[in-house]
């Protein structure tokens, strides 16, 4: 899973099942601004600062299910900027 830091390269959604979570990179100091399960997935997987957002249900394994969608799709940003001849910080926009 490529990290920025402290805190992932971009935003990204997760879906599974009726849970759908939403990550978007923080700045350092922001902490873990997030609840329940995806809180604890987190936390485990060494993110220290990001912002999150669950939607649609409360099921606490659907939105693990759906953190962890989101974690598998995250992209390493050196990655696609040679893949697409752009520079690392115009990738995202």
């Amino acid at each position: 899973m490529p990290l920025s830091e402290t805190t992932i390269p971009h935003y990204i959604r997760g879906a599974a099942g009726g849970g759908v979570v939403i990550l978007r990179p923080a700045s350092k100091g922001t902490g873990v601004i997030a609840g329940g399960a995806v809180r604890v997935i987190m936390e485990m997987a060494g993110i220290k600062d990001i912002l999150t957002k669950s939607i649609r249900s409360n099921n606490a394994i659907s939105v693990a299910h759906a953190t962890m969608d989101a974690l598998k799709r995250l992209k390493n940003p050196e990655k696609v900027s040679k893949d697409r001849g752009k520079e690392k910080e115009m990738i995202w926009q």
